[in-house]
C-alpha cells in the first residue's frame, strides 16, 4: 500500500538555506518520503546542491528546469509526485523533525482531502519568533462555515498543509502560474472543494522571514498590483460559485485593510495619478465592502475605503499621504493591528452574515 507523502520543495537561488531545508526532511521520523527538488534555473550553486545531495539520499529526486518561478516549480513536482500524500515546503524554510509523521497519522485516521498544522516564523539566522502563527490551545475540526474559530487558520499558504494527492488530481489544481497570491488561489480551491478539514496546535513548520521579504509591501509597483486585481478576481469566483460568500466576507476583513496599507506603503507608485488608476483597477474589490457588509475596524482606512466607493479621489490622496507618514511612526507589529480582526469585527459581521 502506498503510504508514501511526496514533499516537492521548488529552490532558486537558496544556497544559504538550502542544506538545511533538505536535512530537516531526510531526518523526519516519518521516513516513507519522497523528496522532490525543484530546481528552478537557479545561479548560484544551489542546483549544485540539490544533486549532491541525491547521492546521499535514495527518496530524493532532482527535477532541473529553466526558471518559471515558484507556480511553475510546484507544478512540475505534483507532475512526478507519486505519493499518496503531497506537503509543500520552501527551500529557505525547514520542517520539524516530527511534522510528517503527526501530519500523516491526522490525514490517514481521519480521511480527509487536507490537514493543516501551526507554524512559526523565524529570523533568518532560524531562530523562533515568540508565539506560532495562531495562538491557540485545542486542535479542532475546521469548516467554511465556522467563522469564530476556524476563519483564523484557514489561511492563504500551503507550507502548514497535507494534501491527499488523489484529491488534487481528482480536481485538477495546479498553482496559477505568474501570479501574484498563487498560495491564497489555490487554498481558496481546496476550501471550497472540500471545506471541512482538521487544524493541529502543535508547530509543524518554520517559516523562515529572510532579508529578501522583509520590504515587500514597499516595492508593490504597477504590474504586481494587475497580478493581484487577477488573483483576487480569481479567489472570489471560487467563494462565489460554491456559494461560500459568507466566508468570503470574513476574508475580506481581514485582507481589504491589509491590501490598502499596501497601496499606502508602496514607494513604487510615485504619482498621485498612479496611486489613482490603482484605486480605480480595484473599483469593484472596495465595492464589496458595502454590498457584504464587511466591517473595517480602523477608523482611517475604513475612511479611505469609503471615499474610494464614493469616487472622492481628492480626499482618498489626502487621506492616503497622512496615513503613510503615521505608519511610519509604527512598528510591525502595530502597524499589523491595523488589519487585524478582532472580536469586535466578528461580532458585527455575524450580525450582517444573514442577510447575504
Amino acid at each position: 500500500m502506498n503510504n508514501k507523502i511526496s514533499i516537492i520543495i521548488p529552490v532558486y537561488n537558496v544556497e544559504k538555506y538550502l542544506k538545511q531545508c533538505i536535512e530537516s526532511v531526510m531526518n523526519q521520523t516519518y521516513k516513507q518520503l519522497e523528496i522532490i527538488l525543484v530546481d528552478d534555473g537557479s545561479k548560484d550553486m544551489s542546483g549544485s546542491i540539490c544533486d549532491e545531495y541525491v547521492k546521499k539520499d535514495d527518496r530524493i529526486k532532482v527535477i532541473h528546469k529553466e526558471n518559471g518561478g515558484l507556480s511553475s516549480a510546484r507544478n512540475a513536482g505534483i507532475q512526478v509526485a507519486t505519493g499518496k500524500y503531497i506537503m509543500f515546503l520552501d527551500s529557505d524554510d525547514f520542517l520539524e523533525e516530527y511534522a510528517c509523521e503527526i501530519l500523516y497519522n491526522e490525514i490517514e485516521s481521519r480521511n480527509l482531502d487536507y490537514v493543516m498544522g501551526n507554524y512559526i516564523y523565524t529570523t533568518s539566522e532560524g531562530k523562533k519568533w515568540e508565539y506560532p502563527m495562531f495562538p491557540v490551545k485545542d486542535s479542532f475540526e475546521v469548516s467554511l462555515q465556522d467563522y469564530k474559530k476556524s476563519f483564523f487558520v484557514m489561511n492563504s499558504v500551503v507550507v502548514n498543509k497535507i494534501f491527499k494527492r488523489e484529491f488534487i488530481q481528482k480536481n485538477n489544481f495546479k498553482f496559477v502560474e505568474g501570479a501574484i497570491a498563487e498560495d491564497a488561489i489555490f487554498c481558496s480551491s481546496c476550501y471550497t472543494k472540500s471545506p471541512k478539514s482538521y487544524f493541529l496546535n502543535k508547530i509543524m513548520y518554520n517559516y523562515r522571514q529572510n532579508d529578501t521579504n522583509t520590504s515587500i509591501s514597499t516595492n508593490c509597483n504597477k504590474l504586481y498590483f494587475l497580478k493581484l486585481d487577477e488573483a483576487y478576481k480569481l479567489i472570489y469566483h471560487n467563494y462565489k460559485i460554491t456559494n461560500n460568500l459568507g466566508f468570503y466576507r470574513f476574508f475580506c476583513a481581514r485582507i481589504m485593510p491589509y491590501f490598502l496599507c499596501k497601496i499606502i506603503d508602496t514607494k513604487e507608485l510615485k504619482t498621485d495619478d498612479e496611486i489613482i488608476e490603482v484605486i480605480k483597477m480595484f473599483d469593484w474589490y472596495f465595492k464589496q465592502k458595502d454590498t457584504y457588509h464587511i466591517v473595517i475596524i480602523n477608523e482611517g482606512l475604513n475612511d479611505i475605503i469609503d471615499d474610494i466607493n464614493h469616487k472622492e479621489y481628492n480626499k482618498v490622496l489626502i487621506k492616503i499621504k497622512k496615513m503613510k507618514n503615521y505608519r511610519k511612526t509604527l512598528s510591525s507589529l502595530e502597524k499589523e493591528k491595523m488589519y487585524a480582526v478582532s472580536d469586535e469585527v466578528l461580532i458585527k459581521m455575524l450580525e450582517n452574515n444573514k442577510e447575504l
